[in-house]
């Protein structure tokens, strides 16, 4: 599994205008089933995305470079792979 951390780099202003870009490429990742949750640091500096496993710590760092964010030079990632261990059976069939 991974945990990404979105850091804005840019003026909020500048953020708010790729939105709803970011927002629809949010949906495709979640379509494709790579990514489980999204949602915005509070307060809104940033964001974190969960994304399963199945692919390599570059898939993914490439996939995340296809964000509008990051496609802009808006945002910078950090991308940690982990491995879950204790899970609540209620999210088990997202690991």
């Amino acid at each position: 599994m991974f945990l990404i951390e979105i850091t804005y780099t840019r003026p909020i202003e500048e953020i708010e205008a790729k939105t709803a870009e970011h927002r629809a490429w949010l949906d495709e990742q979640i379509a494709d089933g790579l990514l489980i949750l999204t949602g915005p640091k509070v307060p809104r500096t940033g964001g974190f995305l969960i994304a399963r496993g199945g692919k390599s710590l570059d898939e993914v760092t490439a996939i995340m470079k296809q964000d509008p964010f990051a496609a802009h030079g808006l945002a910078d990632y950090r991308v940690v792979e982990f491995a879950a261990g204790r899970i609540n059976p209620a999210l088990a069939e997202f690991v």
